[in-house]
C-alpha cells in the first residue's frame, strides 16, 4: 500500500503536463485556460434559499464549506448536515453509524445517501437493511452536498424518513497531489486533475490510504478509491459518465463491555476478539444526460462484502465463541427519468424510478477464529423496485408558494433460500401523498409548512420466512413497508451575511428497526413517534470571519408498549455543532470545530443510558497558488468519551453465566495530521 501512495505522487507530475484549470478551488466556472482567473470563495451555506427550499430543514453545503474542516474519516462528511452525527463501533472500513432527529439510524436504515443522482443504501443487506457506506467518496471530488429532512418530496422513497443526503461530484479539478500523514501510522495520498479531451473534461482522481488505529490490536486499514468522470455539452444536451472503484480491508476492534476494562482484564483500547474485521469492493458506472427539461439518469454497481463479528462472545457457545460471518454480493442496475413542466405560475415535475438488486449471496455464518463453519442462512435475493411520482409547485401570488406532490413506490422479490421453508416471492406497493406552504411574509423571512409521508423498506427475507433457520419453530413475517407520516414547521431568515433556520417537526413511523446486541442485527419493532426543535445559523461577520452552529432536540418513544417502557435505545435526544473559520491573512486559514450528543436510553425502561460525548477538533492551513500545508488535531482535549454505548447481554471466557452490561467503542485519543498539497 505505501507503494501505491509513492505512485500517487508520480501520477500527479504526470497530470501536472496535461492544460491546467486555472484555480485553486476544486471547481472552476471560467475560461480553463486563464491562469490569471481570481478564485472567488463561495459558501454553499450562504446562498440564498428564500423563494427556492420547500421547508426551512433543508439546503446546501458548499466545497469552500467544509474544505478546511478537520474530519477524521470519510463519513464524517455527514456531519456537514446540521444535526446530524456520524459514528463507528467497528473498523475504519465499515458503513458509519448515523444519528439524526432522535432516530439511531443504524447504518442507514431512515436516511438515504446519493451520489451523483444514485442511491447507496443497500436493501436486504447481509449486515444491516438500508446499509449506506459513503467511504468509497474521494472529498476532494467533491462540489456541493444537498440535504433534506423529512417525509415531504416526492422525488425519493426509500430510507428518507429521517432525512436524505446526496454528494454531487466536480466535473473539473485542477491537478494537484496531496499527502497527508499522523500518528498510529495514518498515511494518506491522493492526486487528480483533468484535461479537456475530445471536446469534454476527462477528470482522474485516485486515492490510497493506510492507518492502523490507537487500539491494542492494530486496524491494518488499507482502502484504495478512484474515480474517473467525463462531461461535457452537446448542443442542448449536457452529460456525464462516471467510473468509482472502491476497495477496503481492515481489522477491528468493535464495541467492549465496561466490565472488562473496570476489571483490568483489557484497558480502554483492548479488544476481546482478534479475529474481527473485513473487506468491502465496490465498482460502479454512472451515466446522467440533461436535454432541456428532461433528465436521464442510468447505473450499474458491482458490491461484494464480508464482515466478521462477534457481540456476546461465549454467551452462545461457551467453548467456540460467537463469532459470525456476514456476506452480501450483488449487481445493481438502475435508472431515473424525470421531466419538468414550466405551466406558466405552476411548475410540475414528474419521474419514474427503477432499480433491481441482483443478490447473489447473501448469508449468515457460524465462525471460529475468522473463517466460516457452519452456515445460518444463506440467500440469494432478487428485489426490483418501481415508482412514480409528480410534484408541483404553484406560485400564488404575495410570496406565497404551494407544494404537492405524489409518489407511487412498488417492491417485486424473489427469495431463495437454503431452507425451502423460508423462499418465496412476493410483491408490495405504497403511495405516499405531499403537500407544503411557503410564504415570505418580509424581505428575508419565510415561513413554512409542510406535511408528508415516506417509508423504510424492511429486509424482503422477513416477508418470506416461516421458520426460523435456527430452531426451526414457527417465525413472524414482517411487512415489506414501514410507513412514515410526519409534519413540520419553520422559519428562514437570510439578512446579508447572516442567515438562520427554526424548525419544529413530528413524526410517526409504523415500525422501529432497532439494534439488538445478542443477535448483531437489526429487528423490526413496535412504532414510534418524534417530535423534536432545531435551529441553526451561518453567519459572516467579516470578510475573513465564519461561524455556524446548529442546536437540535428530539423526544422519542415507542407508540404500543406499556407505559415506563417506551424508551428507544440510541435515540440520542440533543446534538449541539459549532464552527468558526478564521482568515487572519490571505494565506492563513485557523479553523475549529465543537460536536456533542446527549445522554441517550439504551434500555426501554430508561433505567440505563449512554454518557454524552463532546469532541473538539482544530486546524490551520497556511495556502499560497501552488502549496497548502495544513496541520489537524483531533480531539483537542483528549477526552474519554465514547464513540457509541450499547446495552446487552454477554459473557466472557472463564464467566459462569451472561451478564447484563454496557458496551461501548471509545473515541480516538488525541492526535496530529499534517498534510501538503501541490497544485500544478
Amino acid at each position: 500500500m505505501k507503494e501505491a501512495l509513492q505512485a500517487l505522487v508520480i501520477a500527479s507530475v504526470t497530470l501536472s503536463s496535461a492544460p491546467l484549470l486555472a484555480e485553486n478551488d476544486p471547481m472552476t466556472d471560467g475560461d480553463p485556460e486563464d491562469d490569471g482567473a481570481q478564485v472567488i470563495t463561495v459558501y454553499g451555506r450562504a446562498l440564498e434559499q428564500i423563494g427556492v427550499a420547500q421547508t426551512s430543514s433543508q439546503g446546501t453545503v458548499g466545497y469552500d464549506d467544509f474544505v478546511n474542516v478537520p474530519i477524521s474519516r470519510i463519513g464524517e462528511l455527514v456531519e456537514n448536515v446540521p444535526g446530524v452525527i456520524a459514528t463507528q463501533h467497528s473498523g475504519s472500513g465499515k458503513a458509519n453509524q448515523y444519528f439524526l432527529r432522535g432516530f439511531n439510524l443504524d447504518h442507514g436504515t431512515d436516511f438515504a445517501g446519493f451520489v451523483d443522482g444514485v442511491p447507496i443504501n443497500l436493501p436486504t443487506h447481509g449486515h444491516g437493511q438500508g446499509y449506506l457506506d459513503f467511504n468509497f467518496l474521494i472529498p476532494e471530488t467533491l462540489e456541493r452536498i444537498d440535504f433534506r429532512k423529512g417525509p415531504y418530496f416526492a422525488d425519493v422513497g426509500d430510507f428518507t424518513a429521517a432525512g436524505m443526503i446526496a454528494f454531487n461530484t466536480v466535473d473539473r479539478l485542477k491537478p494537484f497531489v496531496r499527502v497527508e500523514a499522523g500518528e498510529f501510522n495514518f498515511l494518506r495520498g491522493v492526486a487528480g486533475g483533468s484535461a479537456i479531451v475530445g471536446g469534454g473534461d476527462l477528470l482522474v482522481a485516485v486515492e490510497a490510504q493506510t492507518y492502523d488505529g490507537p487500539f491494542a490490536l492494530e486496524e491494518d486499514f488499507e482502502r484504495f478509491a478512484g474515480l474517473v468522470k467525463f462531461s461535457g455539452e452537446r448542443g442542448e444536451a449536457t452529460y456525464s459518465l462516471t467510473l468509482n472503484a472502491y476497495d477496503a480491508r481492515w481489522t477491528s476492534t468493535d464495541q467492549v463491555p465496561e466490565r472488562a476494562i473496570r476489571s483490568g482484564l483489557i484497558d480502554r483500547f483492548g479488544f476481546i476478539d482478534d479475529d474481527l474485521g473485513g473487506r468491502t469492493t465496490r465498482i460502479g458506472g454512472v451515466g446522467n444526460v440533461a436535454i432541456g427539461d428532461t433528465s436521464v439518469l442510468a447505473y450499474a454497481t458491482y458490491y461484494d462484502f464480508r464482515l466478521v463479528s462477534n457481540f456476546t462472545y461465549f454467551l452462545d457457545d461457551p467453548v467456540q465463541g460467537d463469532e459470525f460471518v456476514q456476506v452480501d454480493e450483488r449487481l445493481i442496475l438502475g435508472g431515473s427519468l424525470a421531466h419538468k413542466l414550466d405551466l406558466d405560475r405552476l411548475d410540475l415535475t414528474v419521474g419514474i424510478d427503477l432499480r433491481h438488486d441482483d443478490i447473489s449471496n447473501v448469508g449468515l455464518f457460524e465462525s471460529v477464529d475468522g473463517q466460516e463453519t457452519d452456515p445460518v442462512r444463506v440467500d440469494s435475493v432478487d428485489q426490483t423496485l418501481l415508482a412514480g411520482y409528480a410534484s408541483a409547485t404553484l406560485q400564488l401570488g404575495g410570496g406565497l408558494r404551494a407544494f404537492a406532490g405524489l409518489r407511487y413506490d412498488h417492491i417485486f422479490y424473489d427469495v431463495t433460500s437454503d431452507l425451502a421453508a423460508n423462499s418465496g416471492t412476493g410483491d408490495d406497493g405504497l403511495l405516499a401523498p405531499k403537500a407544503g406552504l411557503a410564504w415570505e411574509v418580509l424581505d428575508g423571512l419565510e415561513l413554512y409548512a409542510s406535511y408528508g409521508q415516506s417509508f423504510h423498506s424492511n429486509d424482503v427475507r422477513g416477508a418470506t420466512i416461516t421458520r426460523d433457520p435456527v430452531s426451526l419453530d414457527p417465525a413472524d413475517q414482517v411487512q415489506v413497508f414501514a410507513r412514515a407520516e410526519g409534519t413540520e414547521f419553520g422559519a428562514r431568515v437570510e439578512r446579508g451575511k447572516f442567515n438562520a433556520a427554526i424548525t419544529g417537526f413530528w413524526l410517526n413511523l409504523d415500525s422501529e428497526l432497532v439494534f439488538v446486541g445478542d443477535a448483531g442485527a437489526t429487528e423490526p419493532r413496535d412504532g414510534s413517534r418524534r417530535y423534536g426543535v432545531e435551529a441553526n445559523f451561518f453567519w459572516l461577520p467579516a470578510d475573513w470571519v465564519v461561524i455556524d452552529g446548529a442546536y437540535a432536540y428530539t423526544d422519542a418513544q415507542f407508540v404500543g408498549p406499556a407505559s415506563g417502557m417506551r424508551e428507544i435505545p440510541g435515540a440520542v435526544p440533543e446534538v449541539i455543532s459549532a464552527g468558526v473559520t478564521i482568515n487572519p491573512t490571505e494565506s492563513l486559514s485557523l479553523t475549529g470545530q465543537v460536536r456533542h450528543f446527549g445522554r441517550a436510553p439504551l434500555i426501554e425502561d430508561g433505567s440505563v443510558e449512554s454518557d454524552p460525548t463532546t469532541l473538539v477538533n482544530i486546524g490551520g492551513f497556511w495556502e499560497t497558488r501552488e502549496f497548502t500545508l495544513g496541520v489537524e488535531i483531533f480531539n483537542v482535549f483528549d477526552v474519554q468519551d465514547a464513540d457509541i454505548t450499547y446495552f446487552f447481554e454477554s459473557r466472557l471466557a472463564g464467566e459462569a453465566e451472561a451478564v447484563a452490561n454496557r458496551h461501548f467503542r471509545p473515541v480516538e485519543p488525541r492526535q496530529v495530521r499534517v498534510s501538503l498539497r501541490r497544485n500544478f
